[in-house]
């Protein structure tokens, strides 16, 4: 069995009352209430197009090896603006959040990209809003990562770029599986894909063919 790495549409008042607090199966249907995706969407479709044609295309490893720690300590501080990385996510992410200090965000409200769920958000029970990375760590890892020097993976881990505030529910599911594999909402799509694909080209790992050709799908949202 695989390592799994634990890392807008809205969906019906049933469905959520039947799934908060668990780890089921979440419908990721669209719906035509969504937000628009970012307005910067659009105009990066195109070059994530490009990008994309230009990733390199791999089986995965085996995936021996792996194991969390490889990939550094956990939230560091790389942009050394005295608050961790999972902090900085929170912050960026939810509106409004309340901190103590000048870091940790005591409350905030998260619209979750990945299913569009609301949720009211608190430190007292912090496993309700998980930090997500968008290209998962097991999944970078054999896919190549596992040959990369220590500070590399610890960069990685702790790019804001890879990294997402979603509900915990979806990032269960998620866990370490790749665009052909888990997907989010439709309306998320669009913009997963052009993360996706910027992270993959930014730190040159391959992807497979059928996550290749599900971040075309994806792309075809935008």
């Amino acid at each position: 069995m695989r390592a799994r790495d634990g890392g807008t549409g809205i969906l019906t008042v049933s469905l959520l009352m039947a799934l908060t607090g668990c780890s089921g199966s979440v419908s990721l249907g669209d719906t035509s209430s969504s937000p628009e995706p970012p307005s910067h969407g659009r105009q990066n479709a195109s070059g994530a197009r490009k990008d994309l044609s230009g990733l390199r295309i791999a089986s995965e490893g085996s995936g021996s090896g792996y194991a969390r720690d490889k990939f550094g300590q956990r939230w560091k501080d790389t942009d050394h603006n005295g608050c961790d990385q999972r902090n900085d996510v929170l912050a960026r992410d939810m509106k409004p959040v309340d901190k103590k200090g000048s870091c940790i965000v005591l409350s905030g409200h998260l619209n979750d990209p990945y299913t569009g769920k609301k949720i009211d958000f608190t430190k007292s029970d912090a496993s309700e809003v998980q930090i997500d990375h968008v290209y998962p760590l097991a999944l970078a890892w054999r896919m190549g990562a596992a040959h990369w020097g220590e500070d590399r993976r610890e960069q990685f881990a702790n790019d804001h770029d890879n990294l997402l505030a979603v509900w915990g529910v979806p990032n269960r599911q998620k866990s370490d599986k790749g665009p052909s594999e888990w997907k989010p909402q439709k309306s998320f799509q669009c913009t997963y894909g052009i993360k996706y694909v910027a992270i993959a080209k930014e730190y040159s790992l391959p992807v497979t063919r059928s996550d290749h050709d599900a971040l075309q799908d994806f792309l075809k949202q935008c």
